[in-house]
């Protein structure tokens, strides 16, 4: 069968064929967690689309290397330049130094995608690993004379760029129009265009995180470190750029011009961004106090939810939907796609002991129709990584499969080499593409998921959060779960 991928490019706004820079190789970028709190269910929904990406590439045969940041250092609070450091301002109210809420929180994110089954990317570099490269990329863009410097901090200069240069290729906005929606620079009068965005800021004395540099002692722009580390190990131009699509109108739309006035080149041959979520029709925010934390799903503590679901349950959820589309998070749809999953999943379990009957003819309209189902697997992921319409022809391959697990003569006589193709592609897709597994046979990754929980929960008493503590231990109890206390805190548990 043939196997041409296409994928919908952000920056051509169309489906185009996807064809590698390097045959057979792929790089791949995507921007990481600003390591600063919890990550929230909407940043695992990004991670886990791109990591059924970066299955799927893998189950067609390239190498990939896949690259995505840590940012632990320039992400201001505002992407206008303004705010403090996020990092820093949580360091200063915990009392902690920057690093150590940068290791909290990393490892915390690790543990969550562990749990979601998400492959670690091939290279995952930190900002602050990588100053020097972010400097001499502020000299590059300098002496090409698209920035300028003002009392130690270096801007980009949009305006200057966009007389050679589409700034906005990728939102598909016209600049005048962008400045028109901008407002006043206020307090920042030391940037020459509305549009200007920091390569370099220089640090205010009680700033925790700086750096020397030519320009006097600062830190890098947020913007800044994707293009230093992606050109450091994808090269100037690689095939895939992605994120999620609150990265596009600004932060990736900057890297583009940071990359083509340093480099002179777009650096990403396709662009690929994953929509928003929302919950019960709403955008999920904290203010609306409707988005959830994934300790909060797993044991069903928010107000919102009437139970826990495992973490498969959330993540097949998320492969309901495309990518491209917004998911809309709801007790009866997080509930059909929990009933969808078993569903599947039993089908998995079926083709373990499944043997195929002693057959003398082969019905040809069967055998073809199994065929066809095996073609639409592939089908489905090379439109885009259109999951839903993968799961659909899962869901029909499983009709197939208990159909012979209970010996029903009716179902039509297949040849042994398309039996064979149909537990092959059933097990390939659901458990290397679409990155499955069985809930009730992961003893392993109940400890980590535990042992995350019981984290959160030692965390929260540490801060005497002593509500979110007990709403911990009586929500594992409820389903199962009995923490035990001791002087350290929370250190195991045992089922009940």
């Amino acid at each position: 069968m043939e196997q041409k991928l296409f994928v919908y490019n952000t920056l051509t706004r169309k489906k185009e064929e996807f064809i590698p820079l390097n045959p057979g190789h792929v790089g791949m970028y995507v921007c990481g967690p600003t390591v600063y709190s919890d990550v929230h269910i909407g940043n695992c929904r990004t991670f886990i689309c791109f990591d059924l990406i970066f299955r799927y590439l893998l189950h067609l045969g390239y190498k990939v290397r896949y690259v995505r940041n840590i940012t632990d250092a320039g992400h201001l609070e505002s992407d206008a330049d303004e705010g403090e450091d996020k990092i820093s301002k949580k360091a200063k109210i915990a009392q902690l130094e920057p690093m150590e809420i940068v290791q909290k929180y990393t490892v915390d994110f690790h543990n969550v995608m562990q749990v979601f089954n998400a492959l670690p990317p091939s290279i995952e570099p930190t900002a602050t690993g990588h100053i020097i490269e972010q400097i001499e990329l502020v000299k590059d863009i300098l002496e090409k004379g698209y920035a300028y410097e003002v009392d130690g901090s270096v801007y980009f200069d949009v305006e200057k760029y966009n007389q050679t240069q589409d700034y906005g290729i990728l939102n598909g906005r016209k600049l005048e129009d962008m400045l028109n929606n901008t407002r006043n620079l206020g307090g920042q009068n030391e940037k020459h265009g509305k549009l200007d965005f920091a390569l370099w800021i220089k640090a205010k004395p009680e700033h925790l995180m700086k750096w020397p540099s030519p320009w006097g002692l600062g830190f890098p722009g947020w913007h800044l470190e994707c293009s230093a580390m992606s050109n450091k190990y994808l090269g100037h131009q690689f095939d895939i750029h992605g994120g999620g699509i609150d990265l596009m109108p600004t932060h990736h739309t900057n890297e583009i011009a940071q990359n083509v006035a340093c480099c002179g080149k777009n650096p990403a041959s396709y662009w690929l961004h994953t929509n928003m979520l929302t919950t019960n029709g709403q955008k999920m925010s904290k203010s609306l106090g409707n988005s959830f934390l994934p300790h909060e799903l797993f044991l069903g503590s928010h107000p919102l939810l009437k139970k826990g679901y495992s973490p498969m349950t959330v993540r097949f959820f998320f492969m309901q939907a495309s990518y491209r589309s917004t998911v809309d998070f709801s007790n009866e749809a997080i509930e059909a796609a929990e009933i969808f999953y078993k569903k599947l999943a039993e089908s998995a379990k079926k083709l373990v002991t499944l043997q195929q009957n002693a057959i003398t003819t082969v019905d040809e309209e069967t055998n073809k129709a199994i065929n066809d189902i095996c073609d639409d697997c592939y089908h489905g992921m090379n439109d885009n990584f259109n999951s839903p319409k993968t799961l659909d022809a899962l869901n029909n391959l499983s009709k197939w499969i208990n159909s012979y697990s209970g010996n029903n003569r009716n179902s039509g006589e297949i040849s042994a080499e398309t039996f064979d193709r149909m537990k092959k592609t059933y097990n390939d897709f659901f458990f290397d593409v679409l990155g499955l597994k069985q809930d009730d046979n992961e003893n392993a990754d109940t400890d980590d998921l535990m042992n995350l929980v019981i984290t959160l929960r030692n965390e929260a008493k540490t801060n005497k959060d002593y509500a979110t503590s007990d709403k911990i231990r009586e929500g594992l109890k409820s389903i199962g779960f009995q923490l035990n206390d001791n002087k350290q805190g929370t250190t195991d548990w045992i089922r009940i």
